[in-house]
């Protein structure tokens, strides 16, 4: 019976732990998404990991969101048929690694108003159940001040003390 326990209690680790590493950004912190503001500023020295979320947050109908492609980001234009976002909290969960970029389709806030944004997605890394070593530590990242590692040890002693 606490064996059934024990492999319970890790399935719902397997499912939940890798969701607990990732990460909310709020675009432009609390400026939000609007014009005159630095983006790529904005973006540097941050990681962000396939599993993470970008929140869009402007006055609904002063602005939207567009993904597109690298060519339409230099130039400034939402290709037609790309569908905007418009809600005004737009939450875009970052699906798969590599370049993504974003502009307003809003009349010329991306080409006059530099309101758009690009960013580089890597892979997620889920950290090993082990302790990490100082290398990994430095590494690591989350929007949880709990590290993963550290949660499946407490259930490790919670399952022990069941026993």
């Amino acid at each position: 019976m606490a064996s059934t326990q024990f492999f319970i209690i890790l399935a719902i680790l397997a499912v939940f732990v890798p969701s607990i590493s990732a990460k909310e950004f709020l675009v432009g912190d609390e400026t939000g998404w609007t014009t005159n503001f630095d983006y790529q500023t904005w973006a540097q020295g941050k990681e962000f990991h396939v599993g993470d979320k970008l929140v869009f947050k402007y006055p609904e109908g002063a602005h939207n969101v567009h993904r597109v492609n690298g060519t339409a980001f230099e130039q400034c234009v939402a290709p037609a048929g790309t569908e905007a976002l418009t809600s005004g909290n737009d939450a875009i969960t970052l699906a798969s690694p590599g370049r993504k970029w974003y502009v307003c389709g809003v009349g010329k806030h991306c080409e006059v108003g530099k309101q758009k944004l690009a960013i580089t997605v890597l892979p997620n890394i889920v950290p090993p159940a082990s302790a990490p070593s100082p290398s990994q530590s430095s590494a690591m990242r989350g929007s949880s001040s709990i590290d993963p590692a550290w949660m499946v040890a407490i259930f490790g002693i919670l399952m022990i003390i069941m026993v």
